[in-house]
């Protein structure tokens, strides 16, 4: 019997999903890219859908799916019609902040939010990058004091996708020290609190659509309740979702990769070059099937991490496995695909051209490709002497 990646439940929410798309997402991608931000409306009708929520429980107003491939299946159809501004912010949506909030939440703090997430009326983001910090999260210099009861949050943090809209953000700070080491904490801190500053609307090279912020929190005072899990737990949380932080991403450049190519493969049959078609050239078919047979091993790698996910096996090293291979894969083969649309792949009308802009960012977010690399070697390399690692 062959193999299927997807089971007849997959393909039927394709249709929703491809429905959803061609209705509320196709016809605006021009607009979102001019006012550099996507208009809420196009969350409450994925949410009508039923294309949001789907790690939410039912109580909450969720699917309660554990599958990702349903999660697969609507970034297949963002990418094809080049929609990555979107896939990411539904992305930090469902697959990172939802995550947190069922992983790590209270019932109180999952009545409060996730409904409004899982219906399309709540945008949230994730801040855990500051200036000059980059991937180092042990360099974290947000702070978050006692005062009485309360926990009064200070700092600064940047590159935060949804940050201009976002109504909910999980902010990690330091809390304290332990073993010469800073003790983070998560802080769910809604838009809404008084010392909450949102900074400029960064410009991009890529993902125009996607509002990217600087984010201050000067004397922020929050409940007890803000704190998302227990106090100092905050690095193993973030390590706990990486994970699947990283292959979301690394999903996302697969098949922005393959749509890359079907694209290409579209245009070259149609493109005519010296009476001849561009196809007809073997350099051209020897391209084509490289970039396909590349996408097609790397996605058949992914599969294996989503399943793996869904049983509860995905470890860190192989999703960092994951999101280097496939970010920097997907950054090849749009170039190649680029360069053979010739002059038409630099003009903005062809959608190559905003993929090749959206794809550069892959390599950095959610840790640079060599922070992957360093997490993997460190794996090979084992225990340091007297057991230190």
């Amino acid at each position: 019997m062959p193999y299927s990646f997807y089971e007849d439940d997959h393909t039927a929410f394709r249709r929703t999903v491809r429905s959803l798309v061609e209705r509320s997402v196709t016809p605006h991608l021009e607009e979102w890219e001019e006012a550099r931000l996507i208009d809420r409306s196009v969350w409450k009708a994925a949410a009508a859908a039923g294309v949001l929520g789907l790690r939410v429980p039912e109580r909450f107003g969720g699917a309660g799916a554990g599958d990702y491939r349903f999660r697969c299946v609507i970034q297949e159809e963002l990418a094809e019609v080049g929609a990555a501004a979107l896939a990411s912010g539904f992305s930090i949506n469902e697959d990172i902040v939802a995550s947190y909030l069922v992983g790590f939440g209270t019932d109180e703090q999952q009545e409060r939010w996730l409904p409004g997430m899982a219906a399309g009326e709540a945008v949230a983001s994730i801040a855990m990058t500051e200036p000059g910090g980059g991937s180092d999260l042990r360099g974290i210099r947000t702070t978050a004091r006692r005062e009485g009861t309360d926990w009064v949050l200070n700092g600064a943090e940047t590159f935060i996708t949804s940050g201009s809209s976002s109504d909910l953000v999980i902010v990690a700070a330091r809390t304290g020290e332990a073993a010469g080491r800073s003790r983070l904490s998560l802080f769910l801190v809604p838009s809404t609190a008084p010392g909450f500053q949102r900074g400029r609307k960064l410009r991009k090279l890529g993902l125009h659509a996607q509002d990217t912020a600087e984010l201050y929190f000067d004397d922020v005072r929050l409940p007890p309740e803000a704190l998302l899990g227990e106090e100092g737990a905050g690095f193993g949380q973030l390590t706990a979702q990486l994970p699947l932080e990283r292959l979301s991403i690394a999903w996302r450049a697969v098949v922005a990769a393959e749509a890359a190519v079907r694209w290409t493969v579209t245009y070259t049959r149609e493109r005519r070059v010296f009476g001849r078609r561009l196809a007809d050239f073997q350099n051209t078919r020897f391209r084509l099937a490289e970039l396909t047979t590349e996408v097609e091993v790397t996605r058949g790698y992914l599969e294996r991490c989503v399943l793996d996910l869904n049983e509860g096996t995905l470890d860190a090293v192989t999703g960092a496995k994951a999101k280097w291979w496939a970010t920097e894969l997907q950054n090849r083969v749009v170039a190649a695909c680029l360069q053979l649309h010739g002059g038409y792949g630099y003009m903005d009308e062809y959608r190559i051209s905003r993929a090749y802009a959206d794809a550069r960012v892959q390599t950095l977010v959610g840790g640079t490709t060599e922070i992957m690399k360093e997490i993997i070697g460190r794996d090979l390399a084992g225990p340091k002497p007297g057991g230190d690692t």
